[in-house]
């Protein structure tokens, strides 16, 4: 019997233990086992649409939190929304056990005293007055104002525009109801998108929005300023960036045309009690009565909620929604009248916010929507699309006319500040399209919009002020560019982007000295595209370091195979300042490759050019010199085609120039060229660097440089770029008899 309890007692003890080890294996593989960190995201509940939660799902949903799922899954994060507990934002900032917060305007100290930081802004949100019976205000400054607890913060941004306003804070809304019908407050504020949903209940329908906002609020993410919680809105930050306008404008417009508000028993006691105590003789003319009312009512919501989302609050001017329906119906009711769509900017406007204060920004806007609509018809349209984007849609009455808009309007609003003392003019840039038959048989405002902002961004790019107008070889290129920066991950991944090689030779001894790896895109839809089209678009698009990564790393595995092989080669690799910029620290990324890769540091030639070394000096310098400290050998790339002075040849620390010959070929005296190339090439040899020519054509080009004390050269006179395949069977042999030939001829 005790040898059977000690076999049972050991058996328990193995199982226990077996069970200890699996859930120490399930809490080590983490929240992150699938892939996707879990960020816990603490909102508010109580405002519909922006946050609430879906009974029928048990989760957290509306606008708010649709836009950072998607902005979230765009930084590789995957969501967990958990309702408020604290009395305020500030005090849920103290919590610890939120990853995210939400809504902020702008950063906060916590209820302890803790700092925050915020994301990039998701939207704007505009807060409105709401009073009783259409009453009139007078002076908001003198007014008595009820809000939610829970909009502590944003309470304190509006006693700040607003010194002398009186602000109570109540539990709920129909604490603030309470106290605006018994006369404790002058009105209630909270974001339009919220009102549009309250003004549903039907014990409300004496409360009216005014016509015009107190402000709009920033609509962005936080949380503590620590190391992670910055780490977490940097990747916010980018998956915001990628956030498309479309995307967003169609989450909002999709809740907001919701009808979310649903009646309860009380609802229908308040709005009907009366006609049922009528009785049940008049049952079906109460039926009657009460499905008029009913419909009379919901008509008036709907105008309510139609007022909200087709009318930007502040300026007055259509929102992007009304603007669409507006062009729509003039298109419709205008068929022959010729027509023009503009997309207006104003540059460098948060600069203006910071500078003057957001009232005086907002005034700035109000003024320029003012002045466009004294000039405008009742066949013509003017929208707010966000910030200070301004689309208007406008009779095209040629140049005649567009000069006399700019003296009525675009001039007016140019010295709107300098008409108030202020010395700073205002700069707008304008993007013009003018509709085509086409658009009269098939409106489509969005892609209307989207020519007009090319044609706009065109302008601001060109660093230029006033308009310019829509190219359609302009739209083809950006969508073609769209279509590269979409597919660059697919590329990588299926092998539609090669690493090709081109070699480099000694013109003198016939030897291949090493090979310079190149990028090669074989798209499957475009065919192949030229990496002078698609390497300035992802340098324009941020991505060109993703390539680049790609790039180094098939070029170490192909050197260690080439190792393993009993072959040794030596590869040159291009570093863009972009990639610095990227990643600060270069020189350990390619100490790390070398050494997954089983490499020696003078296998890989690392190439900076020279346009680098004068843009970002001191960033590149620093490089350059650990990048040698490791054993590399660093090259300045296209020496001889920037604008660089001399004097950086004594600064930088490199081991190589390469020259670019095509300095040689360039427009100018060809004579006073050779000239310039033979002192380059003299200089760099006293300086002590070694030297390499790109860009060789042609035999009198190999033979002029060999003569001037250029011997390793590199160019399609000796092999273009080749794949891997063909430059492994490319030999130094061919090389030699091609150069006997060449010098016999």
């Amino acid at each position: 019997m005790k040898a059977k309890r000690n076999f049972n007692l050991i058996r328990a003890l193995i199982l226990s233990l077996f069970v200890v080890l699996c859930f120490s294996f399930m809490s080590f593989a983490g929240p992150e086992a699938g892939g996707k960190e879990i960020l816990t995201v603490c909102v508010p509940v109580d405002r519909c649409p922006v946050f609430y939660l879906d009974d029928s799902k048990e989760e957290i949903i509306g606008i708010g939190a649709d836009l950072l799922r998607e902005a979230a899954d765009n930084a590789g994060y995957e969501l967990n929304f958990v309702a408020m507990k604290e009395e305020t934002l500030k005090d849920a900032l103290d919590n610890e056990e939120y990853d995210i917060l939400m809504p902020f305007g702008s950063a906060i100290k916590s209820a302890s005293g803790q700092s925050s930081i915020v994301s990039d802004n998701l939207m704007q949100t505009p807060f409105t007055i709401v009073t009783e019976n259409n009453r009139n205000l007078s002076d908001l400054n003198k007014l008595k104002v009820g809000m939610f607890r829970s909009l502590g913060g944003v309470a304190e941004t509006v006693k700040g525009m607003y010194p002398d306003m009186e602000i109570s804070l109540y539990d709920d809304m129909d604490d603030c109801v309470k106290a605006l019908r018994s006369g404790d407050v002058d009105a209630l504020l909270h974001n339009s998108y919220v009102w549009s949903f309250i003004l549903q209940k039907p014990s409300y329908e004496d409360l009216s929005p005014q016509t015009s906002t107190i402000f709009s609020m920033d609509f962005r993410a936080g949380t503590r300023d620590t190391d992670r919680g910055r780490d977490i809105i940097e990747h916010l930050n980018r998956g915001i960036s990628d956030l498309p306008d479309t995307v967003s404008q169609g989450i909002v417009l999709d809740y907001t045309s919701r009808n979310l508000y649903k009646y309860n028993f009380f609802d229908y006691i308040h709005k009907y009690g009366a006609v049922i105590l009528l009785g049940v003789l008049l049952f079906i003319a109460i039926i009657i009565i009460s499905q008029q009312r009913y419909t009379a009512v919901k008509l008036q919501q709907e105008q309510k909620m139609r007022e909200l989302l087709d009318h930007d609050s502040l300026t007055g001017a259509l929102s992007i929604n009304g603007f669409r329906k507006k062009v729509v119906e003039i298109l419709r009711d205008n068929p022959d009248t010729k027509y023009f769509l503009s997309y207006n900017n104003i540059r460098d406007f948060k600069y203006i916010n910071d500078r003057y204060g957001k009232e005086a920004g907002d005034e700035l806007l109000s003024f320029w929507v003012k002045k466009s609509m004294e000039v405008m018809g009742d066949d013509e349209a003017i929208g707010r699309i966000e910030g200070d984007h301004v689309v208007v849609f406008r009779h095209a009455g040629g140049n005649k006319q567009l000069k006399q808009d700019e003296n009525d309007v675009i001039n007016q609003v140019r010295d709107f500040f300098i008409s108030r003392n202020k010395d700073n003019k205002i700069r707008i840039c304008s993007g013009i399209y003018v509709l085509t038959p086409e658009d009269y048989r098939n409106p489509d405002v969005d892609h209307m919009v989207d020519y007009a902002r090319v044609a706009e961004k065109k302008v601001k790019e060109n660093l230029k002020e006033s308009y310019g107008f829509y190219n359609p070889d302009q739209w083809e290129r950006g969508m073609r560019s769209a279509d590269i920066i979409e597919n660059l991950p697919i590329a990588i991944g299926s092998g539609e982007i090669q690493v090709w090689y081109q070699p480099q030779v000694n013109f003198e001894t016939g030897s291949i000295t090493g090979a310079e790896a190149l990028c090669r895109w074989k798209h499957s839809k475009l065919g192949w595209i030229s990496p002078g089209e698609f390497i300035p678009v992802l340098e324009e698009a941020g991505l060109v370091y993703d390539l680049d990564c790609f790039v180094w790393e098939k070029v170490c595995q192909d050197l260690q195979r080439w190792n393993d092989q009993g072959i040794h080669r030596t590869v040159s690799v291009n570093v863009s300042r972009n990639d610095i910029k990227e990643q600060a620290d270069i020189p350990n990324h390619f100490k790390e490759l070398i050494t997954t890769y089983r490499l020696t540091p003078d296998q890989l030639h690392i190439e900076i050019t020279e346009t680098a070394y004068t843009e970002n000096s001191s960033y590149i310098i620093d490089a350059s010199r650990r990048l040698r400290e490791y054993g590399f050998e660093v090259e300045m790339d296209d020496f001889g085609s920037g604008y660089s002075s001399l004097r950086m040849l004594k600064e930088i620390p490199v081991d190589r120039i390469k020259l670019d010959f095509r300095f040689l070929t360039a427009n100018g005296d060809p004579e006073k060229g050779r000239i310039i190339v033979s002192y380059m090439i003299r200089m760099v040899n006293d300086l002590g660097l070694k030297l390499i020519s790109e860009g060789v054509e042609d035999i009198i080009q190999a033979r002029f440089l060999q003569e001037n004390g250029c011997s390793d050269m590199q160019g399609f006179y000796f092999c273009k770029p080749l794949p891997v395949e063909e430059f492994e069977k490319f030999s130094e042999e061919s090389i030699k008899e091609f150069l006997i030939k060449a010098v016999r001829s």
